[in-house]
């Protein structure tokens, strides 16, 4: 059953739930369809936002609190359909809004959007509804997307204890994998990459300190990309990492992606980092498709592993993009700087200290926590109400972190940033003459029965770590599975060179992609 899934999950550029029922709920929508051609479909006529919407909710309402329970959902827009006819009105007359108009879209919930709380999953911001939109998010709105609703996540982004399973809140629940809901969604971005893994709207919204997106794209079979640092504004977000920190889109093919990334990136005034954003963006639709044909790829087998499950399928991947004319280099010898190791977790406590702060001081008023300080009473507050609420060893270990203005702070950012980039990445990247790095995104996803046994085969697999420090882009693209489980495909390059990262995952999307229409035609056959 599950290879069966995986060979109609490719034709569609991804993997789901062989569990899932038909994406169409007999609403006559084909859900499964790209982004890209929802839109063409609304702005031809022959599909109505109202439409579209309907049956995303419809099926939001079968599937994620019952039936397989995914939980990948915190909260919906109850206005989502009104706003859908308004847009449909629109239409009808010929106005666009833009290249989004109509499309429903999930919002991981530590961004902000005016008609939704903002709440990283916790009981302590049940009530932050600012009524404010994230600047990311106002992008997309003016553009003519729906803000269908909240995805879940890994509890404060997976920052508040080192034991938190992926993808589990105290107001979501546990997330559940969209390949198969016994195993883990990863984390922490999980809502928005199951969502679409079980198809509950064509676009989300995630965000990344390190693997965030990257990690639960490979593990439910979708595409997630975490920019350049500084492309995209971080305003309005629940941060970690001033220094690691974007928000990033994710869907179901690299166009998607790229369609969605258009949109996105761009200065924004109230974020430093995005200074350069409006020069540096492209049109990434325009330049994805571009051939690899002679692109020196690096093949970061230091980051392979040795889970032969992985590799096989990694492998497979390289040969596709070999095919079609990439000159592969494998780079077997990397020694990493041991200030990551040493001063990386003071960074982000450091950081997520001031960060913290900052946004609770902005927070709804009523929030009832406004410091780092105050989270932490109000956790121990509830330890009856929620036991999980118990461990906040991280919040703890960050409490007690040294000012963003001490030099200590300001000399460890740029060592660890150095050490990442220059001496890392771009290393790599000069010394063996080659244009981007890849590697497997992660591992398998561990299953979610506690009693299992876990199959933890040789060395860690992938290196999300070294980008996020570098503030460099990563891009995790379906590259094939194990037994129905979805393995991901990781490039990464550096700053700026976004086009180019997704451009190569456009060719590997590309090359499953013909595969799977010359099986479909022998199929018929």
């Amino acid at each position: 059953m599950y290879r069966l899934f995986s060979f109609f999950f490719l034709i569609v550029f991804t993997q789901a739930c062989s569990t899932v029922e038909k994406p169409s709920l007999g609403s006559g929508v084909d859900l499964t369809q790209s982004a890209e051609t929802l839109a063409s479909a609304i702005q031809s006529g022959k599909l109505t936002s109202e439409a579209l919407v309907a049956a995303s909710l419809a099926r939001i309402e079968a599937l994620d609190k019952q039936g397989p329970a995914y939980q990948a959902i915190i909260s919906l827009n109850e206005n989502a359909l009104a706003e859908a006819r308004q847009l449909d009105v629109e239409a009808a007359i010929g106005q666009f809004r833009g290249s989004l108009h109509g499309l429903p879209v999930l919002v991981k919930d530590t961004i902000e959007t005016r008609e939704l709380p903002t709440t990283a999953g916790s009981l302590a911001l049940v009530a932050n509804d600012t009524g404010r939109d994230a600047p990311v998010v106002a992008r997309l709105r003016a553009e003519g997307a729906i803000i269908l609703g909240k995805a879940n996540l890994s509890q404060w982004s997976n920052f508040k204890s080192s034991d938190a399973p992926g993808g589990w809140s105290a107001l979501g629940g546990q997330t559940r994998n969209a390949a198969n809901p016994g195993h883990s969604p990863c984390g922490s971005s999980a809502g928005s990459a199951v969502a679409l893994g079980v198809f509950f709207a064509p676009l989300a919204l995630g965000a990344e300190t390190s693997g965030s997106i990257t990690s639960p794209a490979a593990c439910n079979g979708i595409v997630g990309f975490k920019p350049t640092v500084g492309l995209v504004s971080r305003t309005r977000i629940i941060p970690i990492s001033s220094s690691q920190d974007s928000a990033g889109p994710m869907a179901r093919t690299v166009r998607d992606v790229a369609l969605l990334l258009n949109v996105m990136a761009g200065t924004d005034t109230a974020d430093s980092a995005t200074h350069d954003a409006d020069a540096r963006k492209e049109n990434y639709l325009a330049s994805i498709e571009q051939s690899v044909s002679e692109l020196r790829i690096g093949v970061f087998r230091w980051a392979e592993g040795r889970d032969e499950r992985v590799s096989a399928v990694f492998n497979k991947a390289l040969k596709r993009l070999e095919d079609q004319g990439a000159v592969l280099v494998d780079i077997d010898a990397f020694s990493p700087d041991p200030v990551m190791w040493n001063s990386g977790e003071r960074l982000l406590h450091i950081e997520f200290k001031h960060g913290l702060n900052a946004y609770l001081a902005s927070a709804a008023d009523g929030v009832p926590v406004r410091s780092l300080d105050e989270l932490i009473a109000f956790n121990k507050a509830r330890i009856d109400q929620e036991p999980a609420l118990s461990d906040q060893s991280i919040f703890l270990e960050a409490v007690g972190a040294s000012k963003i203005s001490d030099p200590e702070y300001l000399e460890m950012a740029k060592a660890i940033r150095r050490a990442a980039g220059e001496n890392g990445i771009d290393n790599l990247l000069t010394t063996h003459d080659v244009s981007v790095l890849v590697m497997p995104s992660t591992g398998l996803p561990s299953s979610l029965d506690p009693d299992a046994a876990e199959d933890a085969r040789g060395s860690p697999i992938g290196a999300s770590w070294l980008s996020a420090m570098a503030g460099y882009p990563s891009l995790s693209v379906p590259s094939g599975d194990y037994e129905g489980l979805p393995i991901g495909l990781m490039i990464t390059g550096t700053a700026w060179d976004d086009a180019l990262i997704l451009r190569v995952g456009r060719a590997l999307e590309r090359a499953i992609a013909k595969e799977q229409r010359a099986k479909a035609a022998s199929f018929k056959r």
